[in-house]
C-alpha cells in the first residue's frame, strides 16, 4: 500500500513555515510528520503539495493508496482505525478529513475538499492537528514523550560520561552521542540525545528535550522543557518550549521562547525574543491566510522564523513576531511584528532583500556544510518571491 501525506486548504494557516515544505516535513517532538507516518506505517510516504514543492517532494501512486491529512500526528489508535479502511472509505472526524483509502486511479484525481463520493468513517478517539505554527511548540513536549517511545523501544542506549550529572533515568543516548560535564534532568519528561550529536561542558537540560544528530549544545546553555533541536544545528544561552527545525543556529546567548525556527535560519549574538507582553495580554500573531493579526489565545508566543531568515547581533524581537522566508533583519530597536519575506532591514526600515544576493548567501551556507545550493532550492525560493511581493511595500 502507498502511503500519501496531503496538505489541504488550511496548509496556508501554517505560512510563512510552509512556503518552502509540505505540512508533513514540519518537525514536532523528535521527528518531522512524515517521519512518524513512516514509522508507524513501515512505508516511506509520498507527498501531495503545491506544485511548486513536487519536485523536491515527489508524488507516486500505486495499486492501492492510502491518503493522509499531513497536519494530522498519529498514534497507535489512529493507525488501527486506518488499517481497517476499506477502499473508498474515508476516516472523518467532523469536518476533518483524516485519510481516505483509494485505487490509483481515484488517489490521481484526489480532492481533499471534495469527499462527498466517500462512505464516512467517524473516527472518535484523539486526534492532533497542527493547524497553525504556534500549535508546533504548543505540542511539542507531547510529540517528544509519542516519538521517545517509538524510537527507543526494545532498544539499549549508548552510555554518557561520569562527569555528567543525570537526574532520572528516562534518557535515551543515540550512538556516538556525547556529553561532558552537563545536567540532564528527565524527572518532567524524557530526554534524546542523536547520533553524533554533542553537549558542551556547563550545559543544564531538562526534559522533555531532543538534540537531533550532528547537532551541537555549547557550553553553558541553559534549556527547559519541551524543546527540539532538530538535526545539523547548534544551540546556547536560554532557549525554553522551542523547536529548531534543522540546519540552523541559535548558537549565542540570548532567549529564545515558545518559538519556532525553521531551516538555514541564524540567530546573531545576544538576539533576543520576547514571548510575553509587559501587560500579560493575549499574543497576536501574522496570518498569512487572513492577511492580518490572529487572536492566538496564549499569553506565551515568542518567535516564528521561516527558512533561510537570519538575524544580526543584539536583534531585539518583540512578543510574537513572525519573521518570513529569507528575511534579513539587523540594526537597534525593535522592528515590526512582521517582517516580511525578502525583507532586508530593520526598526529603521525595510528594502527588498534580492533574490540573486539571498542566493550567494546560501550557496555559501550550504558549502559550508558540503552541500550544494542547486537549481531546484531555487526554483522554490524564486516561486516564494513572486508569491510574496505583496507584503513588501516598503
Amino acid at each position: 500500500m502507498t502511503v500519501i501525506l496531503f496538505d489541504d486548504q488550511f496548509r496556508h494557516n501554517l505560512l510563512p513555515l510552509t512556503f518552502t515544505r509540505p505540512v508533513s516535513e514540519i518537525r514536532v517532538g523528535i521527528l518531522t510528520i512524515a517521519e512518524k507516518w513512516g514509522l508507524y506505517l513501515k512505508s516511506a510516504p509520498y507527498y501531495l503539495t503545491e506544485d511548486y514543492l513536487q519536485d523536491k517532494y515527489p508524488f507516486r501512486t500505486g495499486d492501492i493508496n492510502i491518503l493522509i491529512n499531513a497536519a494530522i500526528c498519529p498514534d497507535e489508535e489512529l493507525v488501527e482505525s486506518l488499517d481497517r479502511l476499506q477502499e473508498g472509505e474515508a476516516l472523518v472526524s467532523g469536518d476533518v478529513l483524516i485519510a481516505v483509502k483509494l485505487n490509483e486511479w481515484a488517489a490521481r484525481e484526489f480532492i481533499p475538499e471534495q469527499t462527498v463520493q466517500y462512505r464516512r468513517i467517524e473516527y472518535t478517539g484523539p486526534l492532533l492537528k497542527i493547524l497553525y505554527p504556534e500549535d508546533i511548540f504548543r505540542n511539542n513536549g507531547q510529540e517528544i514523550i509519542m516519538d521517545f517511545s517509538l524510537l527507543t523501544e526494545g532498544r539499549s542506549s549508548a552510555s554518557l560520561s561520569n562527569t555528567n550529572t543525570i537526574i532520572g533515568d528516562n534518557i535515551f543516548v543515540e550512538e556516538g552521542a556525547s556529553a561532558d560535564c552537563a545536567t540532564f534532568n528527565s524527572t518532567n519528561g524524557p530526554i534524546y540525545l542523536g547520533v553524533n550529536s554533542q553537549v558542551w561542558e556547563g550545559s543544564h537540560i531538562r526534559g522533555p528535550f531532543a538534540l537531533g544528530q550532528e547537532s551541537i549544545v555549547k557550553m553553558g546553555t541553559k534549556i527547559y522543557g519541551m524543546t527540539t533541536i532538530g538535526p545539523n544545528s547548534k544551540a546556547g544561552g536560554e532557549i525554553n518550549n522551542s523547536v529548531i527545525f534543522g540546519n540552523s543556529a541559535k548558537g549565542h546567548d540570548g532567549y529564545l521562547g515558545n518559538s519556532v525556527l525553521g531551516e538555514w535560519c541564524n540567530i546573531g549574538a545576544d538576539t533576543n525574543s520576547s514571548n510575553m507582553k509587559n501587560n500579560y495580554a493575549e499574543v497576536r500573531l501574522w496570518d498569512y491566510s487572513q492577511e492580518s493579526f490572529r487572536r492566538t489565545g496564549l499569553q506565551f508566543c515568542g518567535l516564528i522564523m521561516a527558512d533561510h531568515a537570519k538575524c544580526g547581533i543584539n536583534t531585539m524581537f518583540n512578543t510574537g513576531t513572525v519573521v518570513g522566508v529569507s528575511a534579513n533583519v539587523f540594526g537597534a530597536g525593535f522592528p515590526r511584528n512582521f517582517i516580511p519575506d525578502f525583507a532586508w532591514g530593520g526598526h529603521h526600515g525595510f528594502e527588498t532583500y534580492g533574490l540573486e544576493k539571498m542566493f550567494e548567501t546560501a550557496s555559501r551556507v550550504y558549502e559550508r556544510r558540503k552541500l550544494v545550493f542547486d537549481e531546484r532550492e531555487r526554483e522554490i525560493l524564486k516561486r516564494v518571491f513572486e508569491i510574496t511581493v505583496k507584503y513588501r511595500n516598503f
